[in-house]
């Protein structure tokens, strides 16, 4: 097991510095800054759902490397992350579980959450999720997540595979030797349709579904979901696609 991998970090199969990391650590840089131009603001305070122990990746735990005011992220996670605190002084980790969060309601003003819904198991799992971000947010919450509908799947770079029946692609991966993956448990990949049906049963009264495309097609889906007092978003000038409820 190489240094740092965790629960979480199984997920990633592409190795440090390689080409399928760099790609990922380009899409992040645009998620990230899709983050910021949701409306965060630089002394908001920031709770980021789902940070990992990996420390090969690029881009692992982004929002941590990226945000100049570490002082206003609070990290959380299944994985021991209590590194980051060595990593980015003036952050807190704070180890605990995205789908029954130890904070009370509105506690921070934004929650974010990157390629960690597709891996809390079923759609009622995935709902409750985000019911919990969003319990725990003032301003508003914003996830990430793979787009099922993208053709290559990310986890284990196989081209359309991920296309077929949800029963066919976890047999597939269980024969290809992927077994952990196979799982609903562990990998549950979203289209636009299912993460809109998860919002709808998490209770949300509004959100907004995004993307971010590698070579034309949408790769990865942008949820952003507003609490009422929150002020107004700009037209989004990278639409592509979004739909609004």
């Amino acid at each position: 097991m190489s240094r740092g991998r965790g629960i979480g970090a199984q997920y990633n199969s592409a190795r440090g510095g390689s080409a399928t990391d760099r790609v990922s650590t380009h899409m992040r840089r645009r998620m990230y800054a899709r983050f910021i131009a949701a409306g965060v603001a630089d002394d908001d305070h920031i709770l980021d759902v789902g940070v990992t122990s990996d420390r090969e990746q690029l881009a692992s735990n982004y929002l941590e490397a990226w945000h100049p005011r570490k002082d206003r992220i609070t990290a959380c996670g299944i994985d021991d992350a209590a590194f980051l605190e060595d990593a980015y002084p003036g952050m807190r980790f704070v180890r605990g579980d995205g789908k029954d969060l130890p904070f009370p309601d509105a506690s921070f003003d934004w929650v974010h959450s990157s390629a960690v819904l597709e891996h809390v198991g079923s759609a009622g799992e995935q709902a409750r999720f985000v019911s919990e971000l969003y319990r725990v947010c003032r301003k508003g919450i914003f996830i990430t997540t793979p787009n099922r509908w993208f053709p290559v799947e990310f986890h284990t770079v196989l081209p359309v595979v991920h296309w077929l029946p949800k029963p066919w692609f976890r047999a597939l991966l269980r024969t290809l030797g992927h077994d952990a993956l196979s799982r609903e448990d562990n990998l549950n990949l979203l289209g636009r349709r299912e993460l809109a049906q998860a919002c709808a049963q998490a209770g949300l009264p509004a959100w907004r579904i995004g993307s971010v495309s590698l070579l034309g097609w949408p790769s990865n889906l942008l949820l952003v979901a507003r609490r009422a007092q929150a002020p107004p978003q700009a037209a989004d000038p990278h639409g592509d696609g979004a739909r609004v409820r």
